[in-house]
Parts: C-alpha cells; sequence; structure tokens
C-alpha cells in the first residue's frame, strides 16, 4: 500500500504525527494544503517557531510567532481543571519562559521578549510514569496519561524524572497535575498562538501531495 493511499486512514496520520509530538517543526518538509491547515508559513517552521502535539481529538499546533505572552491559556487551564487561577499550577506553560531558555541565555534579544506555550508530550515510554513510586500516571483507553489523584502521594517525583519538569506539584492540594489534553487552553486565545485542528482536515491536507 502506498503512503499516500495509507493517508487515507486517519489513525495512519496521527501515528505519524504522535513521532513529532511536542517536537520542533523545523526542518520537516510540509506542502502548502498542510501548512495552510495548520494556519502556519513555511517561514515560521525555518524559524523554529511551530510545535504540534497530538491530541485524540485533533493536533495542538503552538505557534510561538504569534504568542503574546498574554497566559490567558494559564488561565483557561487552571480555571477548568482546578477552579482557580495559577500559572504556577498550569498544565500549558507560558510563564516560566519569560525569564529562561533552551541555551540558558534568556528570553531577551533584540529588544524584543519572546513568548511560547509549553505543554506535556505524552511520551509513548513517559519518564514521570516511569518514576512514580505510587504507578499513579497511567493511560486511559484514549491513550492520554493521567495523574491519578487517589494514588498520588505528591512526591514530586514525575517533575524531576520528566526531561522537561511538565508535571506540577499542586502546594495546596499536595498532588500532582499534568495535561489531559481537554483544550481549554486554546480557549480564548487571542492571538491563534494556540489551535486544534481535527484529524479529518489534517487527513485531507496529508493527501494533497
Amino acid at each position: 500500500m502506498s503512503d499516500q493511499k495509507r493517508f487515507l486512514d486517519k489513525d495512519y496520520t496521527r501515528r505519524q504525527f504522535l513521532k513529532l509530538s511536542g517536537k520542533s517543526l523545523v526542518g520537516v518538509a510540509m506542502s502548502s494544503a498542510m501548512l495552510s491547515t495548520l494556519g502556519v508559513t513555511a517561514g515560521a517552521l525555518a524559524e523554529d517557531q511551530v510545535r504540534v502535539w497530538a491530541f485524540p481529538q485533533g493536533l495542538l499546533v503552538v505557534n510561538a510567532d504569534r504568542c503574546v505572552g498574554c497566559q490567558r491559556c494559564e488561565i483557561n487551564c487552571t480555571l477548568t481543571n482546578d477552579g482557580c487561577c495559577s500559572s504556577y499550577i498550569s498544565r500549558v506553560k507560558v510563564t516560566r519562559n519569560l525569564y529562561s531558555s533552551r541555551n540558558g541565555n534568556g528570553l531577551y534579544t533584540e529588544n524584543n521578549w519572546t513568548y511560547f506555550p509549553d505543554t506535556c508530550r505524552q511520551c509513548e515510554d513517559p519518564a514521570c510514569g516511569n518514576a512514580c513510586p505510587q504507578g499513579a500516571i497511567v493511560a486511559g483507553e484514549d491513550g492520554i496519561r493521567r495523574v491519578d489523584q487517589e494514588k498520588c502521594v505528591g512526591c514530586g517525583a514525575c517533575v524531576e524524572a520528566c526531561p522537561w519538569h511538565m508535571p506540577t506539584v499542586n502546594p495546596v492540594t499536595k498532588k500532582s497535575s499534568k495535561c489531559v489534553m481537554c483544550g481549554a487552553c486554546v480557549e480564548g486565545c487571542p492571538s491563534g498562538a494556540l489551535s486544534i485542528v481535527p484529524w479529518d482536515k489534517i487527513t485531507a491536507a496529508a493527501q494533497q501531495i
């Protein structure tokens, strides 16, 4: 079966993007149809401004070039999942990226601040889950790895084990949490830095080679 025909299968398309989940798309060849579907430009890809996460409902596209650092995603996340507003326990991280970068030089360059949302990669072999002494991080039927609040003892082993330190222990509840891919972060994003593209649209764009 040719790759083009296999792209007719939505599950195959999702598996292909799962390999890229949470990673930069710099250097990845994208057709004009796919770029249009993702709402990004070839320039944004080349400048390391775009990352994607494979959600059950579609592809979460993070376009750092559009992020204005308003923290609306963090607010929506915690209001939905925790009933309060807190950047610290938010499952999508923006605030902490204001002060440091992967090269340790900070993000204030050329008289400009650079912001970018970041969240759980939903790793196939999750370091957070492997490190949890209580076995509290498990995958559900939808494939999403969640923290079982009944089992979690708030030890922070998952935070230390995650290469990106995505899980967060709530200082009030003493329980850890991580992204459950609810999509609340996308809702209300004023700049379009975050979007979820349904798998049907992704599959259709993949066919237009």
